[in-house]
């Protein structure tokens, strides 16, 4: 008998009639004599909307209270997938992450997962029943209730997993898998049978909208086994492993949500750059790439997240209003695959391809798994389709 974690996005429970869908894919593994924990987010756009009438209440929520408020959301989608497979005649039961032993830091809004004590989950567990877990939610040692970051449920689901040493870990959405590039901007995307925890962090972290990258570090650190796939099908999905395959370009990203900041300074001293950063992160806004781009005078440029844009132009009229400022939304294009590093044929094809559309490069990365350029203006998706016809 298997131990195994299910975790289902919140498109895939998004009403009634999915709900039915969800509960009878647990059942198919339920009466194949395993184990069964689900991990579940809250329902469709329930969070999206429990944070708009927040902001509706206050402009800036006390994020202790956020957290209890969209905690909820979750423990709506465990009550009610628990209820319908009671009256389907399959004995399961609900736990909220405080239920579930899950404690994290008291980082509210994003708190990280400390440890897991499994004690309840491994009684219901032995009792035969199906245990229903909130995702994206634990509880701090101040007793206060904890929500991990959007997409935090892939965490929770891996991270439970790992506590409980299940055999798998399987993560439902509304797609079947991993793909080369997005399919909403690529045409011909070709789904991946596999992937490495270094190819999919990467994938994660430069914005593939596919798992939570904390989850991926977790299930990496603990050697899970991950198999993602589609709520609606039983189509194959992508396995992610310790698995690692010859060298080739595996999936591309292109990230539009991007600004490059350039803020300048007639006088420059050693500390400015240093009190920049500070006075940033002191305001929640996490800079990447910044350089100063003189020698004698302080003419700093770095990047930031769409999403961080109005916190910068308040900072701008406030604590940074000696700089002359300049911004423009540009885009991050990142190849994806394994030792790409030493594949000379994917460099070169790639900055031929770059030079053929006049790309006006901003800076060029280089890493084990991947392949990153930031231009200097947002490209079109044109751009990324030659790449992905091109390379894989």
């Amino acid at each position: 008998m298997e131990t195994i974690v299910l975790k289902f996005g919140g498109s895939s429970l998004a009403d009634n009639i999915k709900l039915n869908i969800v509960a009878n894919k647990i059942i198919d593994f339920y009466n194949k004599k395993n184990k069964v924990i689900v991990v579940v987010s809250a329902q469709g756009k329930t969070t999206d909307n429990l944070i708009k009438e927040a902001k509706e209440l206050s402009y800036e929520p006390n994020k202790r209270e956020m957290d209890v408020l969209l905690s909820t959301g979750e423990q709506i989608s465990i009550s009610k997938l628990s209820i319908l497979l009671n009256r389907l005649g399959y004995k399961s039961v609900s736990l909220t992450g405080w239920q579930a032993g899950i404690y994290t830091s008291d980082i509210n809004g994003e708190a990280k997962i400390e440890y897991i004590n499994t004690e309840r989950i491994q009684k219901e567990l032995d009792a035969n029943n199906i245990v229903i877990i909130a995702g994206f939610q634990g509880i701090s040692d101040k007793k206060d209730i904890t929500t991990l970051g959007r997409g935090g449920s892939d965490t929770t689901a891996v991270a439970v997993a790992a506590a409980i040493k299940a055999d798998h870990c399987y993560i439902f959405s509304d797609v079947d898998g991993v793909y080369s590039a997005d399919p909403n901007k690529i045409t011909d995307t070709k789904k991946i049978e596999e992937l490495s925890y270094t190819e999919m962090l990467d994938l994660s972290n430069e914005g593939a909208k596919v798992l939570h990258n904390r989850c991926v570090e977790i299930a990496q650190k603990y050697d899970v086994l991950i198999e993602t796939g589609s709520t609606f099908n039983n189509n194959i999905g992508t396995t992610i492993s310790n698995k690692i395959e010859e060298s080739a370009v595996k999936s591309i990203v292109k990230n539009d949500n991007l600004f490059l900041i350039t803020l300048k300074y007639e006088n420059y001293n050693a500390d400015m750059l240093n009190k920049l950063y500070f006075s940033l992160l002191e305001n929640e806004i996490i800079p990447t790439n910044m350089i100063n781009n003189s020698t004698n005078s302080f003419n700093v440029s770095f990047t930031i997240r769409t999403s961080e844009l109005g916190k910068f132009q308040e900072l701008l009229e406030e604590d940074l209003s000696m700089f002359s400022s300049s911004f423009t939304n540009i885009s991050r294009v990142s190849l994806i695959g394994y030792s790409i590093m030493n594949n000379k044929e994917i460099i070169k094809k790639t900055l031929e391809i770059l030079n053929i559309n006049s790309t006006d490069i901003y800076s060029i990365e280089l890493e084990e798994c991947k392949l990153s350029f930031m231009t200097k203006e947002k490209v079109s998706n044109k751009l990324l389709e030659q790449l992905h016809h091109e390379l894989i």
